[in-house]
């Protein structure tokens, strides 16, 4: 005879049912959440709002030195800052692995540059928590990469992978998705929308979706900072249920911005205040601790979903 809970916990697990994330954690023991002191106000109001115990930003590039993100500490500290007013509380950080960095930004180097920024923060009193991660240039080493601890996942959880395509070509993800999966790793296809083989075949992605990739879009796409083209990709895979998380992908102040009170406001105003809350608050906090991801059900490509 199963213990109790054990029944539910199983049903979560495996990703069924439409259970709050305060569930979840209570059912599969998620992480538990540090409490960032003295928060702003536009941090309260995020996280009162969806009821959450945590605001995560998945994805941005806020270690100083390590890619094309901020250069200096200060200027790290001035994008924290950012994101904090854009109601963050919990920024992974993920410096570009392999590709033309291959060879730099070792896991290694990454927690230790976390644990700099950690110790930065609590100095200047910026009331944000910093977790390790990598947006991960696709490459057939990943499987054996994973294994020696070389790239990293998100909120260094084991669980959920950034993956990043060219820019200039397509190349087929799912090979690779199915061999990491063996390793216990689902990928996340990091800016579909701005590669531009994929916008102007926004079909492709969700062909790759129905295979079992998931799709974070780049908040700032959704209001147009990346072009009309993006902008409707984005919107093409959000209305049909095909995108699991959105993230800022900041890298500075200016330009490169926090912006998901942006797109918080704009999916809450086309699509559901309950869209925004799982692409943008639920699930976020779900794969930065392991857990399975939920979606929002909408438009016909749900329906296909096994």
């Amino acid at each position: 005879m199963k213990p109790d809970g054990a029944c539910d916990r199983a049903r979560l697990l495996n990703g069924v049912g439409g259970e709050s994330v305060a569930e979840v954690f209570d059912l599969v023991g998620g992480r538990p959440v540090a409490k960032v002191p003295h928060q702003t106000d536009s941090q309260r109001r995020r996280l009162e709002l969806f009821k959450v115990p945590d605001a995560v930003d998945i994805h941005c590039h806020c270690l100083p030195g390590l890619d094309d993100g901020p250069e200096t500490m200060g200027e790290a500290l001035e994008l924290c800052g950012a994101l904090v007013e854009d109601g963050i509380t919990t920024a992974i950080a993920t410096p570009h692995q392999l590709g033309h960095y291959d060879g730099r930004n070792e896991s290694s180097e990454i927690r230790r540059v976390v644990g700099e920024m950690t110790a930065a923060l609590k100095a200047d009193g910026i009331p944000l928590r910093i977790l390790p991660g990598g947006d991960v240039k696709i490459d057939e080493r990943i499987p054996n990469l994973i294994e020696q601890d070389r790239v990293m996942t998100v909120g260094d959880s084991g669980r959920y992978l950034l993956l990043e395509l060219p820019l200039e070509f397509c190349i087929d993800p799912i090979p690779l998705m199915h061999a990491v999966r063996e390793r216990g790793v689902e990928l996340l296809l990091t800016h579909p929308e701005r590669y531009s083989y994929l916008a102007k075949e926004p079909q492709k992605a969700i062909d790759w979706v129905r295979k079992g990739l998931h799709l974070q879009v780049t908040a700032g796409s959704l209001t147009g900072c990346f072009g009309k083209l993006a902008m409707q990709a984005g919107w093409f895979w959000l209305e049909r249920g095909a995108v699991v998380t959105i993230a800022n992908d900041a890298h500075h102040v200016t330009g490169r911005c926090p912006c998901m009170s942006e797109a918080i406001a704009a999916i809450t105003s086309r699509l559901s205040q309950r869209t925004a809350s799982i692409t943008c608050l639920e699930n976020p906090l779900r794969i930065t601790n392991g857990l399975p991801i939920v979606r929002a059900e909408r438009g016909e490509y749900i329906a296909g979903v096994q």
